[in-house]
């Protein structure tokens, strides 16, 4: 395998982005030796529940969700969030 060159430095995103639309980059990477990258879930998967709630406290939610001006179920996912964190606190 021929020797690869050497990676020019750039200034900027928009310098090094032109270079690169002009240049073969197997000419200045070796691509056999690179490895697989792994990314996690950067954005929690969530899950869609149904729950039933006496009608009484759905409507105290929600008020308290129309007074903070957020929707009633980020809201319910806050107080869910919080209690749990408190929980598993209290088991330590």
């Amino acid at each position: 395998m021929k020797k690869s060159k050497k990676m020019p430095k750039f200034k900027n995103e928009g310098e090094e982005r032109e270079f690169w639309s002009t240049h073969d980059s197997t000419e200045y990477v070796d691509w056999s030796k690179a490895e697989r990258a792994h990314f996690p879930n950067l954005r929690p998967s969530s899950k869609h529940i149904s729950i039933r709630l006496p009608e009484r406290l759905f409507e105290q939610l929600r008020n308290i969700a129309h007074q903070k001006d957020i929707p009633y179920q980020s809201l319910m996912k806050v107080y869910l969030a919080e209690r749990v964190k408190e929980e598993l606190k209290t088991r330590v």
